[in-house]
């Protein structure tokens, strides 16, 4: 791999200002970094896997209208194309196809990991004593994060081929780690949550 961690979070703040937006982009980094040890090769995956959770939306913020063209650009231009394809494939408009692990784990973890993040944002423990089943909860709920889409939710975790109570509980222990920096209550429990 070519790309270091240092020049992918200097590029995500060169052209990522929005707090919401780079905590994003850290919690879809963590969910990719789990998934890569669950879906992929593990330790092999784990550093271009983190990356593209990392990258995936790194030109949104600047050119909407062209996310993910500029991203896509930058990263071939770095020869990482693994990483670029699975960043195209994750904006269904492009019409790149969603083939490798990488690619299905990406669009698996993107929407879920945003959607873990405002469940656990209405919980006074936040993150701590939250399951699988409080989410499945808060999906069946249009009018809770209504901009998130729970078709694409769905049809990412069918395409990836899991049980969706385990891809689910997979993202709420990547992201417990990284809760204060989301600005989720932070500590642990082993309470369970509804």
């Amino acid at each position: 791999m070519n790309l270091t961690v240092e020049d992918a979070e200097q590029l995500l703040h060169e052209w990522t200002a929005s707090p919401s937006l780079l905590g994003h982009a850290r919690a879809v980094q963590a969910a990719m970094r789990h998934a890569a040890h669950r879906y992929g090769r593990g330790e092999p995956d784990e550093p271009s896997w983190a990356l593209a959770g990392l990258l995936h939306d790194a030109d949104y913020e600047r050119w909407p209208d062209e996310h993910p063209a500029r991203i896509v650009a930058w990263l071939r231009d770095r020869g990482e194309e693994e990483i670029a394809h699975a960043i195209a494939a994750h904006v269904s408009r492009t019409g790149v196809a969603c083939e490798s692990p990488l690619d299905k784990a990406l669009m698996a973890c993107d929407e879920l990991a945003g959607f873990v993040v405002a469940c656990a944002r209405v919980r006074p423990d936040g993150l701590n004593s939250l399951t699988p089943s409080s989410v499945r909860k808060k999906l069946k709920d249009r009018s809770f994060a209504a901009k998130v889409d729970r078709d694409e939710i769905q049809h990412a975790v069918e395409r990836l081929g899991v049980n969706p109570d385990e891809h689910i509980q997979l993202i709420i222990a990547a992201l417990r780690p990284l809760a204060g920096e989301l600005g989720l209550p932070v500590g642990t429990s082993d309470s369970v949550g509804g």
